[in-house]
């Protein structure tokens, strides 16, 4: 078993388990997966996307923690909530691919309006940055207020992805966790930032699974 709840439900088994860190259990996973594809680089980042995000640096058969940040779908879920009332996944989802974010978030060529900007004008300069101060949550769409969190969630994890395959010196960073699952929008917006910074992203099938393989992995060596 693994993960946050590993030892609750050691707990809840009538048999013997062992426990496998996490982390461990997902780069060994995720190294599985990408075995079975034509995938031969033998360093890159897994950013694991979960309720936060986890930053590992893969090298050969060695694995580390490198960082994270709290964004991650957990905040894509509180956010939307707390802006739309909207609880379901799925329909946080639909109602993203359908919104605009130009009335919400403040983008280069609003700054440089006028003028030509030094770096590409459709890229965020501030997430939410673009809010008038008499305009409340019902001046604004459902839809635009989903798009701009997932936006804010993408570009989020991106950049701190391509910062941590700067740091490590390598081109590729894998993407895996449950929040990409039917996530259109999400991986869109990831794919677009990672490719703007001149790195590859890949999006592993079946990646949410990757720390649950990992630990069956190490159960079979047992």
């Amino acid at each position: 078993v693994t993960g946050g709840k590993a030892a609750v439900l050691k707990t809840l088994l009538n048999r013997p388990a062992v426990e496998i860190v996490e982390f461990e259990a997902t780069c060994n996973g995720v190294r599985s997966l990408l075995s079975e594809t034509n995938f031969t680089e033998e360093a890159y980042i897994v950013t694991n996307v979960g309720t936060g995000t986890s930053l590992h640096h893969v090298q050969g058969h060695a694995g580390q923690r490198i960082g994270g940040t709290g964004v991650g779908g957990g905040t894509l879920m509180g956010l939307s909530r707390l802006l739309t009332g909207v609880t379901d996944y799925e329909q946080i989802v639909k109602l993203a691919a359908k919104g605009s974010r130009d009335r919400i978030d403040l983008l280069v060529r609003h700054i440089y309006e006028g003028s030509e900007p030094p770096i590409p004008g459709d890229l965020t300069a501030s997430n939410f940055g673009n809010v008038p101060p008499f305009h409340t949550l019902q001046s604004y769409s459902n839809e635009e207020l989903l798009a701009s969190v997932i936006g804010l969630v993408g570009e989020t994890v991106a950049t701190v992805s391509v910062h941590a395959a700067f740091q490590c010196r390598v081109s590729t960073i894998v993407f895996i966790g449950s929040s990409f699952v039917g996530n259109e929008p999400l991986k869109d917006k990831v794919i677009s930032y990672t490719k703007l910074r001149g790195k590859s992203p890949l999006f592993l099938e079946n990646g949410q699974f990757s720390g649950a393989l990992g630990a069956l992995l190490a159960a079979e060596l047992q």
